[in-house]
């Protein structure tokens, strides 16, 4: 159960840091993460089953923790505050046949000291000194920080003089759920009663209802004091369904901590409602900008359309040829203002986001590509247009009647010179007939202006039908601006489903990790008795 609870927190860090980095969450909420504590007390041990006891002496600089330790062990294990001022490592002291097999990470090995013993009555404990946690060496804050994950009961150590020391009070109220508390009224051939009381009312105000305090006496000259049953007391913890019920409890703290992390992590990414706001949000904003770019383009469009005009001999040549020629440098449609315009039109979209709540930093990172893809897609669309309206310049009922005033320019004249021909033949036939005069010059005359009217006629009705280019090449341009920002328009809607796809993920993965956690929740809970000493250690 600790290896799944070791993963579950890895996991949730591993989440939190993608999170953050990816923008779904503040990255102040790091902080909450650095606060999981990852390991556990079984953590240290390859065969949990009848693992020892851990207890670690706790306490501030100068009120005897190294002292006690080797009042225990009946010998000098840890250095004392007469060679040294502060502790700077963590003294080990158990017995021969316990193995440690796994130290906590990013320990250093040269700040832990290892002391063994052959005692059979100690045999199932670890005791375990802390370094001084209120000195101004970072370091030792740092080695009781990776220790206290570890640690099922802490002895916290204080003395007369020191017993409101402010950074111990913090790091109690921050540990006191994960670990069983013993305490060490230490030095108290200086203390007062009425200083004993004191400490006894400062913790019930933390949640310890009748606290365990003993009054011990570090001297060179002994005097009676309640270290024996101090260690009476430690010994009797030191049994498999005391470690079962504290490891229990420390890792169920330790979940409860983790779920109200992870719930807040989901409450952050509850975004449903506003990210349902984001597609009208930029159909509005695109709106605006479409309409003002159609008032920029006025003047490009025309200078464009008279470029094409111009060379549309040309154009359609490699048209045909599979050529794509670019279009003339000066005359291009996509300038710095409308690249500026649309830029503006993304900012002030995912400003507006995140005025409703939006991460900013998602919304960017779909829509940057776009930056660069949409003067692409407009001058691939608009070119493409112009080509085509060039290929079949004018409407289709224009261009149904220029075909057919083109046929009527050969065909009339054709007939009309057919007719004047039979007629030239017919009246040739009569006049040896009849001896009369052949055709005369008002034949001539008549039948000249009829060939001339037929064949003028549907020549000046297809001059009058043809298309301007100019304006072919314009109604293209506006129909390829029109394609292309309906395009723009749907690449950005595809970006903003792309990134409520990935708020889903996240929530999805947010969820998982509840699960897992819900999981380890419900697993087999060892009650502790209300008689038992266990339960004026732990605070409820």
């Amino acid at each position: 159960m600790a290896y799944d609870y070791s993963n579950l927190v890895e996991n949730t860090r591993l989440w939190v840091r993608q999170a953050a980095a990816a923008g779904w969450i503040d990255p102040e909420m790091l902080e909450q993460e650095k606060t999981l504590q990852a390991g556990t007390p079984n953590a240290l041990f390859t065969e949990v089953q009848g693992r020892p006891l851990l207890a670690a002496f706790m306490g501030g600089t100068g009120v005897g923790k190294s002292s006690l330790l080797n009042r225990l062990a009946g010998k000098a294990v840890a250095r004392t505050g007469i060679e040294r001022p502060t502790s700077r490592e963590v003294t080990l002291f158990h017995h021969r046949s316990v193995a440690l097999q796994h130290l906590p990470e990013n320990l250093p090995i040269a700040s832990v000291k290892i002391a063994q013993h052959d005692d059979e009555a100690k045999r199932h404990i670890v005791w375990i000194d802390m370094p001084d946690f209120d000195s101004i060496d970072q370091n030792n804050r740092h080695l009781v920080l990776e220790w206290l994950p570890h640690i099922d009961v802490l002895i916290y150590v204080v003395s007369p003089e020191r017993y409101r020391d402010e950074k111990a009070w913090r790091l109690l109220l921050a540990e006191g759920a994960r670990h069983a508390w013993l305490f060490v009224l230490n030095q108290w051939d200086r203390g007062q009663v009425e200083q004993f009381e004191d400490f006894k009312r400062q913790l019930g105000k933390a949640g310890f209802v009748e606290p365990i305090i003993f009054k011990t006496i570090c001297a060179e000259e002994r005097q009676p004091d309640e270290f024996a049953e101090l260690a009476e007391t430690l010994t009797a913890l030191a049994n498999d369904h005391t470690v079962r019920q504290l490891e229990q409890r420390g890792l169920q703290a330790r979940l409860d901590v983790l779920r109200q992390t992870l719930e807040h992590y989901r409450q952050a990414l509850a975004k449903e409602a506003a990210l349902m706001t984001v597609a009208p949000l930029w159909q509005q904003q695109w709106q605006r900008t479409v309409h003002l770019l159609q008032e920029g383009f006025t003047w490009p469009v025309k200078q464009l359309a008279n470029y094409y005009a111009e060379h549309a001999v040309g154009l359609l040549t490699n048209l045909a040829a599979g050529k794509y020629p670019s279009a003339k440098a000066d005359a291009i449609i996509w300038d710095p203002w409308a690249k500026t315009r649309f830029d503006d039109a993304l900012d002030e979209f995912v400003l507006q986001a995140e005025q409703r709540g939006i991460p900013a930093l998602p919304l960017k990172q779909q829509l940057a590509p776009l930056r660069d893809k949409a003067p692409k897609i407009i001058e691939t669309q608009s070119e493409l247009a112009v080509r085509q309206a060039l290929a079949n310049p004018g409407n289709a009922l224009q261009r149904t009647l220029l075909s057919a005033a083109r046929i009527a320019e050969i065909l009339l004249p054709l007939a009309a010179l057919s007719w004047v021909g039979y007629q030239v033949f017919t009246g040739f036939q009569q006049s040896n007939q009849t001896h009369s005069a052949y055709l005369g010059a008002d034949f001539l005359i008549h039948s000249s202006l009829m060939v001339a009217i037929s064949w003028l006629t549907p020549w000046f009705i297809a001059k009058k039908l043809k298309p301007s280019l100019k304006a072919s090449a314009q109604r293209g341009l506006q129909k390829g601006l029109t394609l292309a920002f309906a395009m723009i328009d749907g690449e950005v809607m595809a970006a903003i489903d792309q990134a409520k796809g990935l708020h889903a993920e996240q929530q999805r993965q947010v969820g998982d990790l509840l699960s897992q956690c819900a999981a380890l929740e419900n697993s087999e809970k060892i009650a502790i008795e209300s008689s038992s000493p266990l339960s004026r250690m732990l605070i409820e």
